[in-house]
């Protein structure tokens, strides 16, 4: 299966609560729910595209905790109800965890999660999971990244890319902007990462 992770972003980075104002209010944060003024249409199609390339999910336990709240009663005609409600599910924690949102499987470290790139299957998607997905980033597991850049700057929040880590090189796929300014980006695990000076020495 290939890793892939799907990150909302903020123009400063934030991936903080993008879908609802009590989403996350950890740290005090108070700035929740400013993606929704910028879905449209396609970005809606694209969506639906992407999740439909899904075999399984992968959460952190935060994510999974606040998913399994809202998806169960979330039902057709949302094109979205049969891939989140009746996908595999593999959580990582160390926490105990109310499994009901199934089928789930518990993972207590990454160790058992990478075997999972042996298992048959197209896509194990990571939605949000932000302090997951850069432990993902971390241990060179990740194979795709699809990033929705949102034109706004939030200033406060929890940041997708820490302020340091390792370097990693990637290409873009494909990047387009919808009608409500939001850049959709698709970019793919590269081997390289060049540097060079400007201007160029003769």
């Amino acid at each position: 299966m290939e890793f892939t992770i799907t990150q909302f972003l903020s123009l400063d980075g934030v991936t903080q609560a993008p879908g609802d104002p009590d989403e996350d209010t950890a740290g005090g944060f108070d700035r929740g729910g400013w993606f929704v003024p910028h879905v449209d249409d396609e970005f809606l199609e694209t969506a639906v595209e992407w999740i439909g390339e899904a075999d399984a999910f992968l959460l952190g336990a935060r994510t999974y905790a606040a998913f399994g709240q809202a998806w169960p009663h979330v039902e057709p005609p949302d094109p979205f109800a049969p891939s989140m409600n009746g996908l595999p599910k593999h959580v990582v924690t160390t926490s105990a965890l109310d499994t009901g949102w199934g089928p789930v499987t518990v993972h207590r470290d990454l160790s058992t999660v990478a075997t999972l790139k042996a298992a048959p299957g197209r896509e194990l998607q990571v939605h949000g999971s932000t302090t997951l997905s850069w432990s993902l980033l971390q241990a060179d597991l990740v194979d795709r990244l699809r990033l929705v850049v949102v034109p706004v700057v939030l200033g406060a929040g929890r940041r997708f890319f820490p302020s340091a880590g390792p370097v990693s090189g990637w290409d873009t796929v494909s990047s387009r902007v919808t009608s409500t300014g939001v850049v959709l980006s698709v970019l793919e695990r590269s081997d390289t990462v060049e540097f060079g000076r400007y201007p160029p020495e003769s």
